[in-house]
């Protein structure tokens, strides 16, 4: 039989380097969209925040308008 060698705990200061070299090389990989096309898409989102808070608004005012000819 083959006696079972106990597993070697790792440090926090070893664990933290590992986690934070690891997450390095993944930054790497990440696609960083160039000036132009974060403000195309910040512009994107603001006119969706716009329109969908538009429709909110309109919707509120219909429900609004009905509850005042009910009660």
């Amino acid at each position: 039989m083959t006696e079972k060698q106990p597993e070697k705990k790792v440090g926090f200061v070893a664990r933290t380097k590992k986690s934070a070299k690891a997450t390095l090389n993944e930054l790497k990989k990440v696609h960083w969209p160039t000036k132009k096309e974060l403000i195309t898409y910040t512009e994107v989102v603001l006119v969706a925040v716009v329109a969908i808070a538009a429709a909110i608004w309109v919707v509120d005012s219909i429900i609004a308008g009905l509850f005042g000819l009910v009660f």
